[in-house]
This record gives C-alpha cells, structure tokens and sequence, in this order.
C-alpha cells in the first residue's frame, strides 16, 4: 500500500515538473517572438518592454544590417523561468528618392 502511495505521489512530481517546464517554454517563446518584432520595430527598449511585458527578460538583442542598409534583422533571447528562447525579426525598408 505504502509503495503504491509513494509511486503515486512520484508520478504526480513529475508530471507537475514537466507540465511547468512545458509551460515556461511556451511562454518564452510568446514573448521572444514579440520582442523581437518590437526590436525590428521600435529598437531594443521595445524590445526588452515587449519581453518584460509576456513575463520575460531580455537576455540578448543583436542587429545586423544588409549589405545595401534596406534590411535589418534583429536575433533576440529571452530568458522566463529556466526556458530560453531566440527569436528573429526583419524589417525591410524602402528608401525614396526626394521629390
């Protein structure tokens, strides 16, 4: 009786760990996708803003340029709980000529 409690209680732990690791991992990836558009968008304070705001934080936000500086991609991580995720957005931009 004592072994089939204990078992029990074993399979219970462990499914409420991998539930909550399943869980951060979802939300990192909702907020590392959002900051990194929010980078592309606004720069890294938006960035940071979007990721604190899907409760996560910030851990690294790269841009890089093309080679004609009419495209920038933003590489971002976010960290929530012990889940890590990277992102990437690109924004394209049409340079006119002045009439």
């Amino acid at each position: 009786m004592v072994m089939i409690l204990v078992t029990t209680m074993v399979v219970i732990v462990a499914a409420v760990e991998v539930g909550e690791r399943l869980d951060e991992g979802a939300q990192a990836t909702t907020a590392a996708d959002s900051a990194a558009l929010a980078g592309a968008a606004q720069g890294r304070d938006a960035a940071a803003a979007m990721a604190s705001a899907n409760g996560g934080m910030l851990v690294s936000y790269v841009e890089a340029f093309g080679d004609d500086d009419s495209v920038m991609l933003v590489t971002v991580q976010v960290r929530v709980g012990r889940a890590v995720r990277s992102a990437r957005a690109e924004r394209t931009v049409e340079w006119l000529q002045p009439s």
